[in-house]
């Protein structure tokens, strides 16, 4: 985290109300600042065909946008395999080499209630000239502990109609099936299907302050797990404009239709929670609305969100550099240093990416570097390696690594103000 003579620091607790309205009490005592979310999801369900996650071998698909959709996805496939997408999360089963093309399209909300059903996740549009998908892999949000999987089917949406298919297989994050032609394909589940937790988001959006202004607003987003987040951006790129997305994985448990809260510590007039209290819809249309939003009338330096194990449902320490301590007077290492925390917080995975690839082409890293980067799967600790691995290399490697990322994204290298 970083630390600044003009800093302060908060906590934000989301959590449910009191057990009155369908919740508990929660306490006061925070735990430490670390973050300590439970992995309180439960264990991929098994058959003796079931290959295990560890299997998927995960590809970024070719992505075809302009600034009036979402675009298409092109997955070029070269031999047999589970292949995962990084953006979507659908797996494919390839019995041989092929280029599948797929995209996100609307539900039709009246179809299904003809049917009694309602979505359980995106609609995808599925086309594969060579005919070379065997199986399909929908990423689904329920949790099996509750039996939420028994109430999910797969919903085949043709020009002539919809049916209703019955899972070859249902694992902790995927419906499977068999499949001979393509279109859409999306998960359902009964309307009167229970409110049993499912596995969820909370995606954050920071828009921060311009001067002479101290306001800042920081939006909370709760959503399915399942939602493609590169959706959400896209739409409230649309509609907010410019802000900054902080990618961090934030997964929770939460409760459809049930009423949560997000509270901070100290509770002052200087950060402003708005509205008390939001339901989660649990449901995958307006997703990109958020439930709360954060108005911070000073400038702060740290938010801590925390999740304690007995009274909260979610934690996280988030840190938001002030915008008005500058680093025009400190060297290239020193500014890296100053931003340390935040560039570690704030820097997205395929920012990550291109960046290393950058730095072992202007020769700041080493291959060697490079391979023990790409070694960590956790984004935090690679982020950490690759800031301290050139930060020890001088001012002219963290030169580099500066004027490479204000190409590859303006909006975060403004908010580290590395300028």
């Amino acid at each position: 985290m970083v630390s600044t003579q003009d800093s302060e620091s908060s906590n934000l607790n989301f959590h449910e109300p009191s057990e009155i309205s369908n919740s508990v009490n929660r306490s006061k005592d925070l735990p430490s600042l670390r973050t300590t979310l439970k992995k309180d999801l439960t264990q991929a369900a098994s058959s003796p065909d079931m290959k295990p996650q560890s299997c998927f071998e995960e590809f970024t698909p070719i992505i075809t946008a302009d600034d009036s959709e979402d675009g298409n996805y092109l997955f070029q496939c070269s031999s047999a395999g589970l292949y995962q997408c990084s953006v979507t999360g659908l797996v494919f089963d390839m019995k041989a080499e092929g280029d599948v093309v797929y995209r996100t399209v609307p539900w039709n909300k009246r179809l299904l209630a003809q049917h009694h059903k309602k979505p359980a996740g995106p609609l995808f549009d599925i086309k594969c000239q060579q005919q070379s998908v065997r199986q399909l892999y929908l990423p689904h949000c329920e949790l099996i502990s509750t039996g939420g999987g028994q109430f999910l089917k797969v919903a085949h949406v043709k020009d002539e109609g919809i049916e209703f298919i019955r899972p070859h297989q249902i694992t902790e994050t995927h419906v499977v099936i068999n499949i001979t032609g393509f279109s859409g394909f999306g998960i359902v589940k009964d309307e009167d299907s229970p409110a049993d937790p499912i596995q969820a988001m909370i995606l954050l959006f920071y828009k921060p302050p311009v001067d002479p202004h101290p306001r800042s607003v920081l939006s909370v987003l709760l959503v399915p797990r399942t939602v493609v987040i590169r959706h959400v951006k896209h739409t409230r790129s649309k509609l907010i404009g410019e802000e900054m997305y902080i990618d961090i994985p934030l997964r929770c448990s939460l409760f459809p239709k049930q009423v949560y809260s997000l509270s901070t510590v100290p509770d002052d007039d200087l950060i402003v929670v708005q509205p008390n209290e939001a339901e989660f819809h649990g449901e995958y249309l307006n997703s990109s609305v958020p439930s709360f939003q954060v108005i911070l009338k000073t400038i702060i330096t740290d938010i801590n969100l925390n999740k304690s194990s007995s009274t909260c449902v979610w934690e996280r320490d988030l840190c938001i550099f002030s915008p008005t301590v500058g680093t025009i007077n400190l060297s290239p290492s020193e500014r890296l240093l100053n931003t340390r925390s935040c560039f570690i917080e704030a820097i997205s995975g395929p920012v990550l990416s291109s960046l290393i690839d950058k730095l072992l082409e202007k020769k700041v890293i080493t291959e060697a570097e490079r391979e023990a980067a790409d070694a960590m799967k956790n984004r935090g600790e690679k982020a950490r390696f690759v800031i301290d691995t050139v930060r020890s290399k001088g001012d002219d490697a963290s030169s580099d690594l500066i004027n490479i990322l204000r190409e590859l994204d303006k909006t975060l290298f403004e908010h580290l103000r590395l300028n």
